[in-house]
């Protein structure tokens, strides 16, 4: 009986592109995290510094680059510019996948999830969410970030309500919640409020009287910086909106409201 050898096929039918060639995926990932806080800038350079090994890590991707976002709530994709440029780029073709740590750093809304996963799925892009490990161009995947968009942005919700009572519990025992270390005029006390100190306390009673006497933002913020006196922030240089910003700030003017 004679032997048949079997050869199979190199170039494919439908594109005459080698079957046995390796393509790399080029893959985008995208980090967020929502305040600018110490512990969650470390968060965010954590996510970084991750997701740029693990990609690069990967042989079968190509590293297409690292998008993020810093000190921005994901409620809405509107404000995110670096959301907003890594779609672009993946509508434009020039991403295949997109890693992200979980639907929740993707997007706390609902409708914003659903419309840019489908968005994205048109153009053969496909996200992966680690945390949940969730596909977008598996089958299950739409019906699971529905429920996990839901869940977060019901999350969203109920912290921000925990925040505002926070706020107004604090109010009502009369306690204090300001960024201290960036307030001209006040130190924080043993018991967490408001102490004056005596040195910025000049500054900002300088501010306020040279406003009273008609002088601008701007004019005010060019005598500081030849004075030499340093911003809230301890720069040398003072800007137009660092003075208004006082000059609006409702801690000094007596009048906060929640």
């Amino acid at each position: 009986m004679k032997k048949v050898t079997t050869i199979p096929a190199t170039i494919s039918k439908f594109s005459q592109a080698p079957i046995n060639k390796i393509t790399k995926r080029r893959v985008a990932a995208y980090a967020r995290v929502s305040t600018e806080q110490d512990e969650q800038q470390t968060s965010y350079e954590a996510q970084i510094d991750y997701y740029t090994n693990y990609i690069k890590g990967r042989e079968d991707w190509e590293f297409a680059g690292m998008y993020s976002d810093e000190g921005i709530t994901a409620t809405n994709t509107t404000k995110r510019i670096g959301f907003q440029n890594m779609i672009a780029d993946a509508m434009a073709g020039k991403i295949d996948l997109i890693v992200t740590k979980s639907v929740s750093r993707f997007a706390r809304n609902t409708v914003d999830s659903l419309t840019t996963v489908r968005q994205l799925k048109e153009k053969g892009v496909e996200i992966y969410f680690e945390k949940e490990n969730i596909w977008t161009l598996d089958s299950k995947g739409e019906l699971l970030i529905t429920i996990m968009s839901s869940l977060a942005q019901e999350e969203s919700r109920s912290i921000s309500e925990n925040v505002v009572w926070g706020q107004r519990k604090r109010f009502a025992d009369g306690k204090v919640t300001v960024p201290f270390k960036r307030f001209l005029g006040y130190d924080m006390g043993p018991d967490r409020n408001l102490v004056v100190n005596p040195e910025q306390a000049k500054v900002v009673k300088k501010i306020y009287a040279l406003f009273l006497k008609g002088k601008a933002p701007y004019a005010i913020a060019t005598e500081l910086t030849k004075e030499g006196i340093p911003t809230p922030a301890g720069k040398k240089n003072w800007g137009s909106a660092c003075v208004k910003s006082i000059l609006t700030n409702e801690k000094y003017k007596g009048d906060a409201l929640l």
